[in-house]
């Protein structure tokens, strides 16, 4: 499928979506506390004030998110620009411009309560699918008595990303076992998909002809395998469709469960791949995967027009320089998990396109 979105939401989300990411973080050995025998103390239920500051975060982010489906859309707002009479005017314009936009695409909002539906369904899907993934990781440090905080939403201002940076927890004690590590790192990804499932099917299946034709230099957002399958198994057709909430907040959670399940640092991926291989063959994969994902960027932008490889290029070279520290126990992993494995790459595959946005 295309999706012809407009400029305002093209300069304000394509530009930056893929930086978005929902991983857990491991701190280094060297910075873990000594360990205790009981897993519990590490597992401990959170306080309620650590409650409150969560909760807090996943109402902000509920709204920011709120706001991004109504941008998806809503018609472009006929927005006067600021006058320029001084040099005060000059330093105010953008932060004055944004405003006056926010503020006009939320009174259409107002206006027009189907906006709001279509803004709070936005919402609703992406943050199933951001929950349904940390809490994979979550549970996970649980059942093993890693200690981790709950997860951590993190809104973005209205107009920017999806209306979130994304989700983390971070894990504050040592990861037992070689199991432990695999299972905390791919519990979240795959729990993330299983959650996505349903709301691409009904993306796909609800989708619309568009209204206008594309035109010259617009930006559409390529599907994923998963969507091609669904549309081949249900007869949809994705050419030249106009985009709705559940589609949307599946093609940006395919987008990070691929970026995710990069074998690259401590990424899910990452996690799994240094579990499954080893900590040479995780370092050594690691590049391969950088100078491959760096190769894409390059062809992404002289055959399609398009920058925005540059970013994953940029999180990955970052990820690269954060060590992985090994886990305590290094047993053998079993037949099973060596299954879910190549579960988790048919995962990746589903969810993986090589220019996710590109220029027409």
């Amino acid at each position: 499928m295309r999706l012809e979105l407009r400029t305002l939401v093209v300069q304000t989300l394509a530009s930056s979506l893929e930086t978005t990411s929902m991983s857990e973080h491991v701190q280094p050995v060297s910075t873990f506390p000594p360990r205790r025998v009981s897993g519990s103390t590490y597992a401990a239920a959170a306080s309620t004030r650590q409650w409150v500051k969560h909760i807090s975060l996943f109402l902000l982010t509920f709204i920011t998110t709120t706001i991004a489906g109504i941008v998806t859309a809503a018609p472009e707002p006929d927005v006067a620009e600021p006058t320029l009479t001084g040099f005060l005017d000059y330093i105010l314009y953008v932060p004055e411009y944004y405003r006056r936009i926010v503020a006009a695409l939320l009174w259409q909002a107002v206006v027009n309560p189907g906006l709001l539906k279509s803004g709070i369904t936005f919402s609703i899907a992406l943050l199933t699918i951001l929950t349904a993934h940390e809490m994979g990781h979550y549970l996970a440090c649980r059942y093993y008595g890693v200690r981790a905080t709950l997860p951590f939403f993190i809104p973005a201002p209205p107009l920017f990303l999806a209306g979130t940076f994304g989700a983390f927890i971070k894990m504050k004690s040592p990861i037992p076992s070689r199991r432990a590590l695999f299972d905390i790192g791919l519990a979240g990804p795959l729990a993330g998909f299983i959650a996505l499932i349903p709301i691409a099917i009904a993306g796909v299946l609800s989708l619309q002809p568009a209204h206008t034709l594309l035109t010259a230099n617009t930006i559409v957002f390529n599907d994923p395998l998963l969507f091609q399958i669904i549309a081949k198994l249900t007869g949809a057709n994705l050419i030249d469709a106009s985009p709705n909430p559940f589609y949307m907040a599946a093609w940006i959670g395919l987008l990070v469960t691929s970026l995710n399940l990069m074998p690259v640092g401590q990424l899910d991926g990452g996690h799994g791949t240094f579990a499954v291989f080893g900590q040479h063959a995780h370092k050594i994969i690691g590049r391969l995967a950088f100078i491959a994902v760096a190769t894409m960027s390059l062809l992404g932008f002289f055959w399609h027009g398009s920058p925005s490889g540059f970013l994953y290029t940029v999180l990955l070279a970052v990820m690269l320089r954060v060590r992985h520290p090994a886990p305590e126990k290094l047993e053998p992993l079993g037949r099973g998990r060596i299954a879910l494995a190549i579960v988790t790459l048919l995962v990746f595959a589903l969810s993986f396109v090589p220019f996710p946005i590109t220029l027409k």
